[in-house]
């Protein structure tokens, strides 16, 4: 059996591997592999010992609750666990999955569930068929014409579209939300980040964004029952997602009341303020646009459009390499007039954060 989850959040990782010579379990966002310890603290974090029947085996924990990908280096090839049919999607790779439970909004719970779907559609924008994952509330099937709002959910560079339901358990944290009735209930639209193609150098818009509000949103809009208006719909992302986030939503404000960036922020870069000459002892001038606001100044500087934006809400880690641009873009944000809702958490850059700011973001919206 592997993994085998203890009721004192253990886990034992085993794998079959008569003729290996070394098999190492590497996980992502495990904090007891990145301690560098096993339970006993006498063996390196995830190195496995190999037992009489061939079976290699590492006990680690205890691990707090929440679900963790990992993968096997046996012999210096990495693999996922064949014993393990949990699995979670990334960019480029394939995880194996394990859920530890013990949390009150992420555990699988006896509490009326909505549905995740895959969903195939055809990108005019970039001319090829794409696929999101969709999630629809408990009860939606039997609405009849009952609208939900809409809340589209952007995932990291490392990621696809299926990471938000599978590593970040969206769909059973909305269940557990909306149970609870901390929520309202929404459909949340999850798109593909990743376009695979080069987005012409001078283009007003990338190519996620040209497919997000070319194909994803129309397609969504019109195959789900929800509602229209801006003070109804949403967007956030984490990293990557963050900063596609703000450039779509600052590009269509009107069409965004609610905005979230989970450890990220906007691609800002320097200012152009003015040098002082060479040998001269003036100041100097305050730095200028950068070349992000001066391509969304029309969103940006829209006075009425502030007032109908209901919440621009971002959470980095405390220990996270992002943290300087979100206070940034915190900074830009106030600048401007808005007046952002900032988070500093503990952590980093994980899963770990993600599910919890997806959470506490998905409370504020629609109230």
């Amino acid at each position: 059996m592997s993994p085998e989850v203890g009721a004192d959040r253990t886990v034992v990782f085993r794998l079959s591997a008569p003729q290996a010579q070394f098999v190492r379990v590497n996980g992502s966002d495990m904090p007891v592999l990145a301690a560098g310890r096993g339970a006993s603290g006498s063996i390196a974090a995830g190195q496995m010992t190999k037992g009489e029947n061939g079976v290699w085996s590492v006990t680690l924990g205890p691990i707090d609750p929440g679900a963790y990908r990992y993968n096997f280096n046996v012999d210096g090839v990495t693999v996922i666990d064949p014993r393990n049919s949990s699995i979670s999607e990334s960019n480029t790779n394939v995880w194996s999955l394990v859920y530890v439970p013990g949390s009150d909004v992420m555990d699988t719970k006896q509490v009326p569930h909505g549905a995740v779907a895959a969903v195939t559609y055809y990108s005019s924008a970039l001319s090829k068929f794409r696929r999101m994952h969709v999630y629809t509330p408990p009860g939606y099937e039997a609405g009849g014409s009952q609208k939900y709002p809409i809340f589209y959910l952007l995932h990291g560079a490392g990621d696809c579209d299926e990471a938000w339901t599978s590593v970040g358990r969206a769909g059973f944290i909305f269940d557990n939300l909306i149970a609870a009735k901390k929520i309202k209930p929404m459909v949340v639209v999850m798109p593909a980040g990743h376009t695979n193609t080069a987005t012409p150098a001078g283009a007003p818009l990338d190519d996620f964004a040209r497919d997000f509000l070319t194909d994803v949103m129309p397609y969504a809009e019109k195959n789900y029952r929800v509602m229209t208006d801006r003070a109804h719909r949403a967007i956030a992302g984490l990293s990557m997602g963050g900063s596609q986030t703000l450039n779509v939503a600052f590009h269509r404000l009107e069409q965004f009341a609610y905005i979230g960036v989970f450890s990220s922020g906007a691609t800002l870069g320097g200012g152009r303020g003015a040098a002082p000459a060479p040998g001269s002892t003036a100041p100097a001038a305050a730095p200028g646009p950068t070349a992000w606001e001066t391509a969304h100044l029309a969103d940006l500087d829209n006075q009425s459009l502030k007032k109908g934006t209901k919440l621009v809400w971002l959470s980095t880690g405390v220990t996270d390499g992002l943290m300087p641009n979100t206070r940034n873009t915190v900074e830009m944000l106030k600048k401007h007039g808005f007046a952002p809702v900032f988070k500093e958490s503990p952590g980093g850059h994980t899963w770990i954060n993600w599910r919890n700011y997806l959470a506490e973001f998905a409370a504020l919206l629609f109230q």
